[in-house]
């Protein structure tokens, strides 16, 4: 996972440069697949400029790569002056990753190719997690998405885990017992997927996943630094800054659920905290409540009759508590961005935002500058997506701490 530490770190890969010295081979190699994802395609005499390496030891390095089967040649291009060029871009089929999301209300697992593309999508909804049923669930789907590969499945580098740091958390919200909720707090989740497969598993907290997943393929091409909120079952976030993952000192930055609402009454109550109103649990709650399918709230149900009604509560709710969460974070970090997406459909997120900019146009903004508040891209599998980004980015990224993103 990327440290905090890196977070000083220049993320442009322009500035990355390779070295031309002997054993220096897998560095110089991960710096031109990096080279290549970021650009799509590129000829050698590109890749030599930007990595700063010499037209030799590209040259040798393409070679290798091409057969390793990691990458491909593409069409020449003509048109130019002097001979035509011949670009090289990722091979989709050298490398594959699987990523698991595990939450509350449901799993999902997906297969990726090496250029990030998904090629295979499987979920689960439930209540809750039955711990006897889900465990042999995540070795099943792992191993029908590797055997589905066939003769590539040697190429599946890794499993990318995201969960909820503890999945047994505001039990009584759930309407758990205390009983069930430790059973999942005390679980080392991720060494119970390792035990179940024979690749290496690599583990995030899921609203962090979601956040690596809009890093590197989403709102993070054209954005430095950002807020990252993702409403899901409950609600969460990440923090971007100058292109890196920062991650605090427990993995635990932007964490927004547990952001309390106003200030520690005197009378020893705890202030309600974010997750009670701007989470989709608190929309389900509200269905469910006129006798509604509680599920409608994940999907283009939300905004129709007879669910309409609920949902528009929710959205004021959801919105000024949201806002509230923006405020703070201008506060702290002076952030120019701030990024939200969730597992709801889009039309629901476009809703949401649209109430979120109409609650910051009520906000103080008094020694404060505001920032821009976009939607995300990655959607409603942005969990399971940033977790399969992290097993690809492991053995091919050139430095393992941090996302490296062009300027």
């Amino acid at each position: 996972m990327p440290n905090a530490d890196t977070a000083a770190r220049t993320p442009d890969l322009l500035r990355l440069r390779g070295s031309n010295q002997v054993g220096m081979r897998q560095f110089n190699e991960r710096t031109v697949l990096q080279a290549l994802r970021v650009h799509t395609s590129l000829p050698k005499a590109d890749l030599a400029r930007l990595t700063g390496l010499s037209a030799q030891t590209i040259g040798l390095i393409t070679a290798r790569l091409e057969e390793d089967g990691l990458i491909v040649k593409q069409n020449r291009v003509r048109g130019r002056i002097g001979q035509p060029s011949v670009p090289l871009a990722l091979n989709p089929d050298g490398a594959f990753s699987i990523g698991i999301k595990v939450g509350r209300r449901g799993a999902e697992w997906l297969l990726i190719d090496f250029t990030t593309r998904v090629r295979d999508r499987h979920i689960v909804h439930y209540d809750f997690p039955d711990v006897d049923e889900l465990l042999p669930a995540i070795a099943q789907h792992i191993h029908r998405l590797r055997d589905g590969l066939g003769p590539l499945a040697a190429r599946n580098v890794g499993v990318g885990l995201a969960a909820p740091f503890q999945l047994g958390g505001w039990h009584r919200t759930l309407g758990l017992s205390k009983a069930q909720a430790d059973l999942w707090n005390q679980m080392d989740l991720a060494a119970e997927v390792r035990a179940r497969t024979d690749v290496p598993v690599s583990f995030a907290r899921d609203t962090v996943a979601a956040c690596v997943a809009e890093l590197v393929g989403g709102r993070g091409h054209d954005l430095k630094s950002f807020l990252y909120i993702f409403v899901d079952t409950f609600v969460g976030g990440g923090l971007v800054i100058n292109s890196h993952l920062h991650t605090g000192a427990h993995g635990n930055a932007g964490a927004l659920a547990s952001l309390p609402m106003q200030p520690p009454g005197r009378g020893g109550a705890l202030p309600a905290q974010l997750v009670a109103q701007a989470s989709l649990w608190e929309l389900e709650q509200r269905l469910a409540g006129e006798g509604l399918d509680a599920m409608a709230a994940y999907d283009d149900r939300a905004l129709q009759a007879p669910f309409a009604a609920s949902t528009q509560a929710w959205l004021e709710s959801a919105s000024q508590a949201l806002a509230h969460a923006i405020v703070n974070g201008a506060a702290m970090l002076d952030l120019a961005d701030v990024v939200v997406d969730g597992s709801m459909s889009r039309l629901l997120l476009q809703a949401l935002l649209e109430h979120t900019r109409a609650a910051l146009d009520r906000c103080n903004w008094e020694g404060l500058w505001r920032p821009q508040l976009h939607g995300g891209r990655a959607g409603a599998q942005a969990c399971a997506l940033g977790g399969a980004m992290l097993p690809l980015h492991a053995n091919f990224a050139p430095d393992h701490d941090v996302f490296l993103k062009a300027a």
